[in-house]
């Protein structure tokens, strides 16, 4: 079963007293959203820019780690 996608958005702001933050991560299922948990932690910000990182589709398998002699013998090879 798949989960729906992660997107994340990089915020350039200006907190309420005047200094930028650059490239400000930010999770949400779209820019509102992701504005919306901006706003709670920097309120009364100015958003300056808003670039979307679109995310993977997140799957629930877990992918299997390699043993120590797995790595080894990849290294020897």
């Amino acid at each position: 079963m798949h989960s729906p996608l992660i997107t994340k958005y990089a915020f350039r702001i200006r907190t309420r007293i005047g200094l930028v933050v650059d490239n400000l991560m930010i999770h949400g299922r779209d820019e509102a959203e992701a504005q919306v948990k901006l706003r709670q932690i920097y309120r009364d910000c100015e958003i300056l820019n808003c670039v979307c990182h679109p995310g993977v589709m997140r799957t629930s398998t877990v992918t299997p780690s390699a043993s120590y002699e797995q790595v080894v013998n990849l290294l020897t090879r």
